[in-house]
């Protein structure tokens, strides 16, 4: 008996069915690599305008709405067809996909999230064989699918996306084009084989003892005479554990094995341990020992918990995560698509985006409900770097459907990826949905969260019916991995917007209310799993979107317009910068200031949020994931790394608030009245708290050092104490008037400017920073330029730069003329006495060019 072989059909052409603005009738175009999708075919062809750039996304909307066909030759040998399976696997068609072989209909798929395994033995002949690939529009065919049905409401792109399982995004969102792909986006193949292993299924039970139990089933497609092996190897190769010649006459067949604790490495995030992986390798044999299958899979042991329990001196219930009995704070990221052509994305890409994470000292990724389940090497990477996986089922911002034949779809697209996924040990939290339940509250629609009986498909939020009843069943059958019903979801009979229960997206910044983001400490929730604020990208990123076209290289411009896909998001940029900066209206300015902006805000909320982290059982928030870390194309969006893996300021502010030791701060005007009657004789006096945070698990000694600054003259003061920052845990450090300040008795007795600087020492090195300055930033008095005494000094190396001052300075951003140049810090806060040293890739000793707060161009 021979073994099992596959190999991918790769040679591939395509046309535009009956012709049109793609292809002339009858003109086929070979694919310049496989898999792939049209407008990336045509891109490369140069048959369309490249959409990234000005107004030319909707010079190709007509993509989405031709139909395509795509055709390759299978030549197949005698000796393959004489195997007693051949099957053609597809693993993933977008969207709606009809497929002939031999001019007969083999497969029609309308769910680009699945695979299909075909058996075409009895179809084939030996030679070439016609396969041929037929793409509906899976915009025009939504349409009809919606009006056969029902028309619901949605946040975000055309409400027929809501009946059609394809990447939601594809239909344009707030930060994303309307880019509706189409194509064999992941591979094809051709398999054949007398017997195979048709599912792995690997879990390990961890006991709070740390014991480890494995169990793994494998099933097979036949149930013929042979045997099985089992084999666990360590990271180095070495067998931990085998067992051999397992029977396999019944189509299916398991192993057991049990470890004391300590016996076996355990994965840890990052920043707690090391990521060991193991590789468990099961083989297929027929009686006479010959290789009939093979399959290996990584897998990693580890206890994970989402842990709900009772707070100390609050309401609610704890949500956070813990991994081998720590529990973690998780500072992140939320993830969206990195492309809107998902074929083009590489290992590579992947491993730069991930890898920029945990750079920036993040531990945790949501993947978006409005994308894809991602590729393999995503969430391999995440295993390898320690990165932990919140993974939504993709489902986003809409009211959605739950008739029989979606929920047929859905169901099977749950199971296949539940099984793809369950493996991976970065892979903690399985999500329903993405803000459907937000939907349904704003709407009203019939949501009784106290009802745990009904099936809800004859209600008009149906998709609960998936939520609460399709989704937690197959996640359970098919996995030990824990399962939340949406992002955000409360439970306990509460709404989303409830702040003591699960996890919150917090958008009164930006969106809803359009708090001040000073205000994040009482914006905070048990798990902060969204929340954000809009900057510019570097500015080569506006110009490459600009196209050279000059004209249009301002903020108004009709193109950078384009380039920002936010309702209101002029309004609203500019009430955030009107309230807190004096700002400049040219497009490098525009883009510094909006930069500055989203830098401050985000690192506020880390650092707020990380003070609720304040030791057992006062677990009062336990997460904080930004949306977000990426973008799918050149755009100005809440990422804080764009397109081209150019992170803003941002990235490196919360970085800073994520380091595993920080020192934090907050000032506040205590308003006292002489009496109850009296509005005119009060005094206002200015509170300052300062607090530590380290995530490390063993208590920290270190050294408080507080700097404080009078901008407006040469009065200094300074302080230090012995401090022990608590393990895994805030601690508060100081609370009294801020140095400097006297005590105001009338509001037209202005504030001194005083900047208070904090900083954690570990006997000459800097383990945290933090400069406290009086907000709003516009009312300061900055110095002259000419008095700050600013050096920025380039190393003998040409690789460092070495930052010092006079003054304090706010909010300096480095740049240079011409190619662009790696940065380890920006956004940086500089004072007298503590010079700072940032070091590059790629300056090659130029001199640098700085922008600050006050730097006399606004």
């Amino acid at each position: 008996m021979a073994a099992a072989s596959s190999r991918d059909i790769t040679a591939w052409s395509f046309t535009q069915v009956g012709g049109g603005d793609g292809t002339k009738e009858d003109e086929w175009l070979d694919v310049s690599s496989f898999p792939t999708t049209v407008h990336v075919e045509l891109l490369k062809l140069k048959r369309i305008p490249d959409p990234f750039i000005g107004l030319h996304e909707w010079d190709v909307q007509w993509v989405g709405e031709a139909e395509w066909d795509f055709k390759a030759s299978l030549d197949v040998t005698e000796s393959e067809l004489a195997s007693a399976n051949v099957d053609l696997v597809f693993e993933g068609l977008d969207t709606f996909a009809s497929v002939k072989l031999n001019g007969e209909v083999i497969l029609q798929s309308e769910n680009q999230f699945i695979s299909h395994r075909v058996p075409v033995k009895s179809k084939l002949k030996a030679g070439p064989n016609d396969l041929v690939l037929h793409f509906e529009s899976a915009f025009l065919k939504g349409r009809d699918i919606e009006k056969s049905h029902e028309k619901y409401a949605l946040w975000n792109g055309d409400s027929s996306r809501l009946h059609v399982r394809k990447a939601q995004y594809n239909y344009g969102w707030d930060w994303g084009p309307i880019l509706m792909t189409v194509g064999p986006w992941k591979p094809i193949r051709f398999e054949t084989y007398q017997n195979r292993i048709t599912d792995l299924d690997v879990r390990s039970e961890i006991s709070e003892a740390l014991e480890v139990k494995l169990s793994a089933t494998f099933t097979f497609s036949e149930k013929t005479p042979g045997s099985a092996s089992f084999v666990l190897k360590n990271a180095d190769g070495t067998v931990e554990a085998s067992s051999n010649r397992i029977p396999i006459d019944a189509g299916q067949a398991n192993v057991d094995f049990e470890w004391h604790a300590g016996q076996l490495q355990l994965w840890y995030p990052v920043g707690y341990g090391a990521q060991p992986i193991y590789t468990v390798e099961v083989t297929l044999t027929d009686p006479n020992g010959n290789l009939l299958d093979s399959r290996s899979e990584k897998i990693a042991f580890r206890r994970a918990l989402v842990v709900q329990d009772k707070l100390i001196d609050q309401e609610g219930l704890t949500f956070l995560f813990e991994i081998n009995n720590v529990r973690v704070f998780c500072g992140g990221s939320n993830w969206i698509p990195a492309d809107s052509f998902l074929t083009t994305m590489t290992a590579e890409r992947y491993r730069a985006w991930l890898q920029l994470l945990v750079d920036g000292n993040q531990n945790m990724i949501r993947v978006w409900g409005g994308g894809i389940y991602e590729y393999d090497d995503f969430y391999s990477i995440c295993d390898e770097l320690g990165i932990l996986v919140w993974q939504d089922f993709m489902f986003g911002c809409g009211q959605y459907p739950a008739y029989d034949s979606f929920l047929s779809s859905v169901r099977e697209e749950a199971i296949q990826n539940v099984k793809r996924l369950r493996h991976h040990p970065s892979v903690v939290i399985f999500a329903g949905n993405n803000e459907d339940y937000q939907v349904a509250e704003s709407l009203k629609l019939e949501l009784d969260y106290n009802d745990e009986k009904s099936d809800f498909r004859d209600t008009n939020f149906p998709a609960r019916h998936i939520y609460e009843r399709v989704l937690p069943a197959v996640v359970g059958q098919y996995s030990n991995i824990f399962y939340h019903r949406a992002s955000p979801y409360s439970g306990q009979g509460k709404p989303t917007t409830d702040r003591t229960l699960g996890d919150l997206h917090q958008w009164n910044v930006w969106h809803g209310s359009q708090e001040p983001w000073h205000n994040w400490d009482i914006l905070s929730g048990r798990f902060v799993s969204e929340f954000g604020m809009q900057g510019y990208p570097d500015i080569r990123t506006v110009d490459y979107w600009v196209g050279g076209n000059t004209a249009e290289r301002f903020p108004q411009s009709r193109t950078n317009n384009n380039h920002n896909k936010a309702d209101g998001f002029e309004r609203r940029l500019e009430l955030y910068l009107m309230e807190n900066f004096k700002h400049a209206f040219d497009i490098e300015s525009y883009v510094y200031y909006t930069q500055v902006m989203q830098a401050e805000t985000l690192a506020s909320a880390y650092r707020l949020w990380r003070r609720n982290w304040a030791g057992r059982g006062r677990e009062y928030t336990a997460g904080a994931l930004v949306w977000q870390i990426n973008d799918c194309w050149p755009v100005t969006s809440w990422a804080i790394v764009d397109y081209f893996l150019r992170p803003k300021p941002a990235y490196f502010t919360v970085a800073r608030e994520l380091r595993p030791f920080t020192v934090g701060m907050t000032r506040k005007d205590n308003q006292i009245f002489a009496n109850e009657r009296s509005a005119a004789d009060f005094t206002i006096e200015t509170v300052l708290e300062i607090w530590g945070a380290n995530s490390t698990i063993s208590d920290k000694t270190v050294t408080l050092e507080v700097s404080s600054f009078d901008l407006e003259s040469d009065w200094t003061d300074k302080w230090d104490k012995e401090v022990v920052l608590a393990a895994n845990s805030s601690t508060e450090l100081f609370k009294g008037k801020v140095p400097g300040q006297p005590d105001r008795k009338k509001q037209s007795d202005l504030p001194k400017t005083i900047i208070v600087s904090a900083r954690l020492l570990d006997g000459e090195k800097v383990l945290g920073r933090y400069s406290n300055w009086p907000e709003p930033f516009k009312f300061i008095h900055f110095p002259p330029v000419k008095d700050l005494g600013l050096e920025a000094r380039v190393g003998a190396d040409g690789e460092s730069v070495t930052l010092s001052t006079k003054k304090p300075i706010k909010g300096i951003v480095l740049d240079v003329d011409g190619d662009e140049v790696k940065w380890s810090d920006q956004a940086i806060d500089l004072v007298p006495g503590d010079p700072q040293i940032v070091n590059t890739v790629g300056l090659k000793g130029r001199e640098v060019k700085l922008r600050f707060l006050g730097d006399g161009t606004a």
